[in-house]
């Protein structure tokens, strides 16, 4: 399976690389700010691309779960996040492609996810 340029883990590489996911956000819950949490929720999910369909909608709403349970809350606003991110496609693609490069490169660098998910969050705080 490929998804645009990018071709995700062979699905016998998907349980582990799920159980690397989940442990690296357990490792990093109180290191990394919830916006960063959010961040590497919504690339590495769809970086591992573990279904069929609904990969998309999946990293959305995970990274939104994260971004609340981080923050002790549910955010307010007439649009939440993964809405957001849904009716600005461009940015987000844009966004997980360079966390995807530098990680071709090895290095781990979703700033530019958080970058891109910064002004989301504050439109949805703003339309409270």
């Amino acid at each position: 399976m490929y998804v645009g340029d990018h071709k995700p883990p062979h699905f016998n590489e998907v349980p582990d690389a799920m159980d690397r996911f989940i442990a690296n956000v357990q490792e990093n819950w109180y290191v990394w700010e919830p916006t960063e949490l959010a961040a590497y929720g919504l690339w590495r999910l769809n970086w591992i691309h573990p279904f069929v369909e609904g990969n998309g909608r999946t990293a959305r709403a995970v990274c939104y779960y994260l971004l609340c349970v981080r923050t002790g809350t549910l955010l307010p606003g007439k649009k939440i996040l993964p809405e957001l991110i849904r009716e600005n496609r461009d940015g987000y693609e844009k966004a997980l492609k360079f966390a995807d490069e530098a990680w071709d490169e090895g290095d781990l660098d979703f700033t530019a996810v958080e970058e891109y998910l910064a002004p989301l969050v504050n439109e949805q705080l703003e339309s409270a």
